[in-house]
């Protein structure tokens, strides 16, 4: 078959396609989103159900006049001709991008590339979405109104100097809900209001997600940290339990693998359920986690070591539920350093009272102060002699 005879009959498909309508039971786009990192540009489609991917994505070579594009087709989805013109993009990574109704049951998404290196897929639900994220050298920063400067260093190489705070849940998502009604997005965000200023007087930089009872997808908590170009990323939260003698503080990290003691945390935090895990872990070993996960790790343990042992006498003793790793989504999303830390059961009538007292959580707050500066004290040198 000749090209142009190939090409003759991609029109003819498009028109039939055009005139068709859409059948019963097929999902829609609901939203489209993309935003333009310095180390990557994330597109983000918000669907009607569950996101079915074909394959993995294909990638053309350029080819006459028109550069390299990045293709995947989704099952169930209707758009028509919705979104027939695109959605321009243009920052030195993506030109735009596109969504086609490639046959009568399937769509088509292409991303017309300026320059590309690799991309990673993630799919997310509560509500289902689809991710891609594509790195490439733009030849000079990004920063969201066509400014450019040096390339951003990688991710290990930062000199740690922005600290994103990411108080959990928020708005309609309380979090858990434990004795007395406490519930977890009040404690995470009075947990961050107390913790930011300890931060700022250490030096840092201090980004927070929400500062106030907002509700907030993960793509856009980690958008918010890419945006601010983050050094380091701590999530707080607030355990709960069926039992509730269960109490304790643990710390995160972000890993591919899990430890089966994770999964009633993973599941909650990321706003799924277990059964739906495995799709989740299979998603997940995909990534590129290898560059950040050893120095989360080594963050977490600093993390979990000043929060237990800097607890004062009236409040001990505290039970060191000990550092875990597992597959949390907002610490995948984001490129760099990350923790989520499990600051105590809200289930647990003890620690709930404990997670009201302001004087509890100040000596939280000033040990995750005293972890990140000693974990920015201890490799900073080691960025500023890499640099040289």
């Amino acid at each position: 078959m000749t090209r142009r005879l190939a090409l003759l009959l991609l029109v003819a498909m498009a028109l039939v396609l055009a005139g068709a309508k859409a059948r019963p039971g097929l999902g829609s786009v609901n939203a489209q989103r993309h935003w333009s990192y310095p180390d990557y540009t994330r597109v983000v489609l918000e669907l009607s159900g569950p996101v079915k991917v074909k394959a993995d994505p294909h990638l053309l070579p350029p080819m006459n006049d028109k550069g390299a594009r990045l293709y995947l087709d989704i099952e169930g989805i209707w758009v028509g001709t919705d979104y027939k013109e695109g959605v321009p993009v243009e920052d030195g990574l993506l030109e735009r991008f596109r969504i086609g109704q490639h046959t009568k049951t399937d769509i088509r998404v292409v991303l017309d590339l300026q320059n590309y290196a690799r991309h990673r897929v993630l799919t997310l639900t509560h509500p289902h979405r689809l991710v891609i994220d594509v790195y490439g050298e733009r030849h000079g920063r990004w920063d969201g109104d066509g400014a450019k400067g040096p390339t951003r260093l990688a991710p290990v190489l930062r000199p740690f100097q922005t600290v994103v705070l990411d108080p959990g849940h928020g708005g309609n998502d309380p979090g858990a809900i434990g004795v007395g009604k406490l519930r977890e997005k009040d404690v995470t965000l009075r947990l961050a209001k107390m913790l930011r200023p300890k931060l700022e007087e250490k030096g840092f930089r201090v980004v927070m997600t929400r500062e106030n009872d907002r509700a907030l997808s993960l793509e856009e908590r980690t958008a918010i940290a890419e945006a601010a170009r983050g050094d380091l990323f701590v999530s707080l939260h607030a355990n709960a339990a069926r039992r509730r003698s269960a109490h304790g503080i643990e710390t995160y990290y972000p890993d591919a693998n899990h430890e089966r003691h994770t999964l009633r945390v993973a599941a909650r935090e990321n706003g799924v359920s277990r059964s739906e895990l495995n799709a989740l872990q299979r998603t997940l070993a995909k990534l590129r986690v290898s560059e950040v996960s050893p120095h989360s790790k080594r963050l977490a343990e600093r993390v979990q070591h000043e929060l237990v042992s800097g607890v004062p006498k009236q409040y001990r003793p505290v039970a060191d539920l000990g550092v875990k790793k597992g597959p949390f989504y907002v610490l995948f999303l984001s490129n760099m350093p990350s923790v989520l830390v499990e600051s105590g059961f809200v289930s647990h009538p003890g620690e709930a009272r404990r997670l009201r007292d302001r004087r509890y959580l100040d000596a939280l707050a000033d040990g995750i102060a005293k972890a990140l500066t000693g974990y920015r004290d201890t490799y900073a040198p080691m960025t500023a002699q890499t640099k040289r």
